[in-house]
């Protein structure tokens, strides 16, 4: 098949993704969820490699939602054990490989065994200027808004000293650029409390591939997709061209 043609000069700076699918992709298999939840590990390794290789700057994924920690207890403590055996695997080649890797959310609430091993990498990884890998983890976008109101509110005197500009300052990504584009996989028609405030002007874009089924051709058809709008900001077709 051949493969499909994208513009190099207009690849997205920051991708996001909301990998939702994983365990659909198992019952569709007659498979335990958590198989589900490691082959979307092998996903996440193949998309990686591949944004740092088309010159992607920040990759942003959905990786445990603050609603996460309703599901199952048992379920939820073989998520972390994933987490961390997939951080002890992966972060050596991440750093050979240029990755920059970071966290967003309240990861307060996680064991300490988790949080040690992504302080670890992030330590390990700080000073890489490659692709910068960012997990969203024990996140969720009207958390992130409170807690940034929360942070601003100590820091002012009035509301009228509140801008935009600083109330971003205040959010999580407040070091990395809004997404350029959202890619939902599963099919799903929501955004599910995530990046809230950062997507105002995001472009989606909706696959009902289940996440670990996502690969290179699903990326490039939504990179395409990106490429073929329009992004006015508000303004008009005039304006912009």
């Amino acid at each position: 098949m051949t493969e499909i043609q994208i513009d190099q000069n207009q690849i997205p700076e920051h991708i996001a993704i909301i990998m939702d699918g994983n365990g659909r992709w198992a019952r569709v298999k007659t498979l335990p969820r958590i198989a589900g939840h490691k082959q979307g590990v092998k996903a996440v390794r193949n998309i990686t490699e591949i944004c740092g290789e088309l010159g992607v700057k920040h990759l942003t994924l959905y990786t445990f939602s603050e609603e996460n920690w309703n599901r199952p207890q048992m379920e939820v403590s073989a998520l972390m054990k994933l987490l961390v055996s997939s951080l002890k695997k992966e972060v050596k080649d991440l750093n050979k490989n240029n990755v920059r890797f970071t966290v967003i959310g309240d990861v307060s609430k996680m064991d300490n065994f988790v949080q040690n091993e992504l302080y670890e990498a992030i330590e390990l990884t700080q000073n890489n200027d490659g692709l910068n890998l960012n997990l969203a983890l024990s996140y969720g976008g009207r958390q992130e808004i409170i807690n940034a109101f929360k942070g601003l509110y100590s820091h002012i005197n009035s509301t009228d000293e509140i801008t935009e500009e600083l109330f971003e300052s205040h959010l999580y990504t407040s070091n990395i650029p809004d997404p350029d584009l959202l890619i939902r996989t599963g099919g799903e028609l929501r955004v599910s409390n995530f990046l809230l405030w950062q997507i105002a002007y995001t472009e989606f874009h909706i696959t009902n591939t289940f996440w670990p089924a996502f690969g290179r051709e699903e990326l490039l058809l939504a990179i395409s997709d990106y490429q073929q709008r329009e992004r006015r900001f508000g303004k008009i077709s005039e304006q912009i061209q």
